[in-house]
């Protein structure tokens, strides 16, 4: 069995008002007999006052270039104080990760002996490539609490992202977001929230999908014009949430035994992974088939 906690909560510039907020939360962790903390994309540094792209004004987008997270190093003090303060927990957080002039939306797992795994954000929504660089895989790795992936934020929207983790042997999958409300029509109740709605799917939707247990974390509170929707929850690999902060900054906790939980999904005669016919699906690795909706929606 393992003690599994994840944070809705909120995060700025302030760096060391950022180390504050992660190390109460790695205290209140370790109270509740933690393994596992998983906090927010960007916890160190924020994320991005604003996403634009598109028809944005080039002011406005100046703006936002000039109020970027701080680049840190993987290998650099500040990702290593995090380390020094999980100890023996296994902590994944969010930050900005400089890689010479590039910049890019990472992710980390850490423990008191160093790095276990980093992961750079793929799929970038509402002109975020207009201030990070891409990553370009996928990858499972091992810690003390078994063989987890690491994705961020909008990465949930796209079924083959976690299935390729799930492929590669990943028992846990920890998503990362700063995933605010919805910018047009906003829901009086952020619960509401169409945003929110969408958010709670995917998180379901993806554990359920591989069998897998889900970690959703997400920040709180607001930041630039951006309203986030908390929602940090433990999904089982039924697509149960198992514990979740609802729409309020918190810390969700929930004990189980992973590999019995997984084992028991996948044990019923449904086994998705095994049950795959991926001969049927070479679309998915088309780099044309994009082309071939837009004709198919043109003539609609």
């Amino acid at each position: 069995m393992i003690t599994i906690s994840v944070a809705a909560e909120r995060f700025g510039r302030d760096m060391e008002e950022s180390f504050t907020t992660i190390g109460r939360l790695i205290d209140e962790a370790r109270r509740r007999d933690t393994a596992l903390l998983v906090l927010p994309e960007a916890c160190l540094g924020g994320y991005l006052p604003s996403l634009g792209g598109g028809d944005e004004p080039e002011e406005t987008r100046q703006r936002r270039l000039r109020n970027l997270p701080p680049a840190l190093d993987l290998d650099g003090p500040e990702v290593a104080r995090v380390a020094s303060m999980a100890g023996d927990m296994v902590v994944t957080f969010g930050f900005c990760e400089a890689d010479g002039s590039d910049r890019y939306n990472a992710a980390v797992t850490v423990h008191g002996d160093g790095v276990l795994g980093s992961y750079r954000k793929v799929h970038q929504p509402l002109g975020e490539n207009l201030c990070y660089a891409a990553g370009s895989d996928y990858r499972a790795f091992d810690t003390p609490v078994g063989r987890m992936g690491m994705q961020i934020c909008y990465d949930k929207a796209f079924p083959e992202a976690a299935r390729e983790l799930a492929l590669d042997g990943a028992e846990i999958i920890t998503s990362l977001s700063a995933w605010p409300t919805s910018r047009t029509g906003r829901a009086e109740n952020m619960a509401d929230d169409r945003w929110t709605h969408r958010f709670d799917i995917y998180d379901r939707a993806r554990a359920l999908e591989n069998q897998v247990v889900w970690v959703a974390s997400n920040q709180a509170g607001s930041f630039g014009s951006l309203d986030f929707v908390c929602s940090a929850k433990i999904v089982g690999p039924g697509g149960e949430v198992l514990a979740g902060t609802g729409v309020r900054p918190g810390l969700a906790t929930a004990t189980l035994d992973v590999r019995d939980a997984i084992a028991a999904a996948r044990g019923g005669g449904m086994y998705n992974l095994r049950d795959r016919r991926p001969s049927v699906y070479g679309t998915l690795v088309d780099e044309d088939s994009m082309s071939r909706v837009d004709r198919v929606m043109s003539r609609a």
